[in-house]
């Protein structure tokens, strides 16, 4: 499985897209209250606007690590230093460091646009980050936190069949 399933995109695509970015904003509050030195490795490329565009999702997720800023937009992608384009789920699989960035590149599942150097940066500064996403969907769903985080990790699972393959 290398794109979002129908009825996981289905959802997404049709809600508003303020429900969209607060959810959004409330995984990437939850990571950085989990890892508040996540872009310290960074440098001076903390200044840079990140952009991750799923390419089977009509949406675009932009990070600005010196304001600890997430904005979710559609239709054509933000300005942005350095933009990458990969289906959602290898996406969180590369945040989370199980996907290989370099085998996504060179078999061409995965562009990086724009400022290079930004990217590789923000890349070792996801090293050894033990990033979770399920465990973070699991602290915003309250009584149903492990229904929530089991579910997140066997979709995790089926969609990284075959490419858990850390980088870091």
């Amino acid at each position: 499985m290398q794109s979002l399933p129908f009825l996981l995109a289905k959802p997404v695509d049709v809600a508003p897209l303020w429900l969209v970015e607060r959810l959004a904003r409330l995984i990437f509050s939850g990571v950085l209250k989990a890892h508040p030195d996540l872009f310290e490795r960074l440098g001076t490329y903390r200044q840079a606007r990140y952009c991750f565009s799923p390419t089977d999702l009509p949406l675009h997720f932009t990070v600005v690590p010196a304001a600890q800023a997430l904005m979710v937009s559609r239709g054509q992608p933000p300005q942005a230093d350095a933009r990458v384009e990969v289906p959602l789920l290898l996406l969180l699989g590369l945040l989370e460091g199980r996907c290989d960035a370099d085998a996504l590149f060179f078999s061409r599942e995965l562009s990086v646009t724009g400022d290079i150097e930004a990217m590789l940066a923000l890349r070792n500064a996801l090293d050894d980050s033990a990033i979770d996403l399920p465990c973070e969907l699991g602290r915003l769903a309250g009584p149903l936190s492990s229904l929530v985080a089991g579910t997140a990790r066997y979709i995790r699972s089926k969609a990284l069949e075959g490419r858990d393959a850390t980088w870091n």
